[in-house]
């Protein structure tokens, strides 16, 4: 380290050897983990609890900037809650669907009431208590409403505060700003000028009007919870481009990321000279580590979909002022302030969604091989005695046995080698996502069951559930139109294959009726 990070590590240390060692840091330190590094860890997690850390800071062992003094950037925001937040968010959806994305899309639903300041991360939980103060100061006179006026221009839509309301509001900011320079020693910029709530900004002209009459569908007559809301980001990538992972990636070279579904990485559009076409460079924010990942592997990201929530100060809604304390009095926890019934009728409601919900995944199956072959490709891997063998990669290593020999296998071909690996991804993808398969239902072609069976095996689920073969939603399109039934493997040679079938599944009648009649169809006896 640098004589100046020594320094700088040397008085974080002589500063908490002065004090009690807060409960966070302390397993950390037990495990011989740096103070500064602990530290980084804790404001990098939001300092909720020192597992979170920990997983931090394995994720990070590899990370050429853990020593780096580089402290965290923290804004203070204003954000509903319930149902006027659920509005917005509805909003949110429809103007980026009905006139493309915007910069308001960027962020969450808020008024900025601090703009983003440095603070050094053995002075964060300074802030919290700062943030509790004002909130306290403040919470007797806080209006009950919070009016919103809606105001459009040729690039900006949104919701203005006027009014003593909002004097009330920039008072909290300024108090709030005011003990974070006195506790934490940080220099912070309160809002002073116009409140808003940007509904989209910097949008093509010709959609002003649309997204005028989506703003007036906003009800504001909701009764709304505002909370004052403490995030932080990584101050290095404030100009980068933010993408999220879709799909695993395994690298191939010493110079490439990992990257798992979810994964937020960091990309500079001025520094993509050494990247080849398909490809860039970025910074995982998961690991901090840089390499190159394939583009098409991503998806653009929100900027605010990487920041750290930290703590926030809820206004309750009670007119009382002794039973708004004790309220939010009974319910802190880690600097949080939220009414106890709030948040008991959140979680139930949740909880039904979650016991209520029920999908359908429709799942294609994988690449086949005559889709990349031809229709001569059993003739490419047969031997002149009907022996199977491997001419290319692409070709899976062995075929299951079928009691009337390999010819059966030209009407009903079996995934490829690359078909396997998408099989194999797409229930990996599953596994991450947390996704409870509980039913599983395949066409009786190979390559389906195949499919389900592959997904299966990444789910740990091929011994636990079984696959019901449903004739019913076999596909008879362009790739099997032909005058004959192709010859689909039995249940019994499907089992015998060790393919976990479920043999007590009898399909409904009508699902193979429908079957029979897109085949007179297609043979054109229809």
């Amino acid at each position: 380290m640098a004589a100046g990070e020594t320094q700088l590590y040397a008085k974080v240390s002589n500063k908490l050897k002065g004090r009690s060692t807060p409960l966070l840091l302390e397993p950390l330190l037990a495990m011989g983990f740096p103070v500064h590094t602990a530290l980084k860890a804790l404001a990098a997690t939001g300092r909720k609890t020192a597992e979170e850390a920990l997983v931090w800071l394995h994720e990070h062992c590899n990370d050429p900037s853990l020593d780096d003094p580089i402290p965290q950037e923290y804004a203070l925001f204003l954000c509903p809650t319930g149902p006027l937040l659920e509005k917005l968010q509805e909003f949110w959806r429809e103007s980026k669907r009905q006139c493309a994305k915007n910069r308001a899309h960027e962020v969450f639903p808020h008024v900025t009431l601090c703009d983003f300041f440095t603070c050094e991360d053995q002075k964060v939980e300074c802030l919290y208590e700062a943030l509790k103060r004002a909130g306290d100061r403040l919470l007797g006179s806080f209006p009950v409403a919070v009016p919103l006026a809606l105001h459009s221009s040729i690039s900006y839509l949104g919701f203005f505060i006027n009014g003593s309301p909002a004097d009330v509001i920039r008072e909290f900011a300024m108090t709030f700003a005011t003990e974070a320079s006195l506790l934490a020693d940080c220099s912070v910029k309160p809002c002073t000028k116009q409140l808003h709530l940007t509904l989209a900004h910097k949008f093509y002209p010709h959609h002003q009007r649309t997204l005028e009459q989506l703003a007036r569908a906003i009800p504001l007559g909701h009764s709304c919870q505002w909370t004052a809301a403490l995030y932080s980001r990584d101050m290095r990538f404030v100009h980068y481009q933010t993408l999220r992972a879709l799909f695993q990636y395994k690298p191939q070279n010493v110079d490439e990321l990992t990257l798992s579904p979810g994964d937020y990485i960091f990309v500079d559009p001025t520094q993509q000279d050494e990247a080849s076409e398909g490809w860039v460079i970025g910074i995982s924010q998961r690991t901090g580590c840089r390499g190159f990942l394939p583009e098409n592997y991503t998806d653009r990201a929100s900027e605010s979909d990487t920041w750290v929530k930290h703590r926030m100060y809820t206004f309750s809604l009670a007119t009382d002022l002794n039973s708004r304390k004790d309220s939010e009095a009974s319910s802190r926890c880690n600097g949080e302030f939220l009414p106890q019934t709030a948040r008991s009728l959140s979680s139930l409601q949740a909880l039904q969604a979650t016991v209520e919900r029920k999908s359908v995944l429709v799942v294609r199956h994988g690449e086949r091989v005559d889709q990349i072959f031809g229709k001569s490709w059993l003739q490419q891997c047969s031997t002149p005695d009907g022996k199977y063998y491997r001419p290319d990669l692409n070709f899976p290593c062995s075929l299951p046995r079928r009691s009337r020999g390999i010819k059966d296998f030209e009407n009903d071909p079996p995934l490829s080698s690359c078909g396997i690996f998408q099989s194999r991804i797409a229930g990996d993808a599953l596994l991450d996502s947390g996704i409870r398969i509980s039913s599983v239902f395949a066409s009786p072609a190979l390559r389906c069951v195949q499919t389900a069976k592959l997904i299966l095996e990444e789910l740990k689920l091929e011994k636990k559930i079984k696959i019901r073969v449903e004739p019913g939603i076999f596909e008879w399109t362009k790739w099997e139109a032909g005058k004959t039934t192709p010859t689909l493997m039995s249940l019994e040679e499907l089992k015998e294959a060790n393919f976990n079938i479920d043999t007590g599944y009898r399909s409904l009648p009508w699902a193979c009726a429908s079957v029979k009649k897109i085949k007179r169809k297609e043979n054109g006896s229809w």
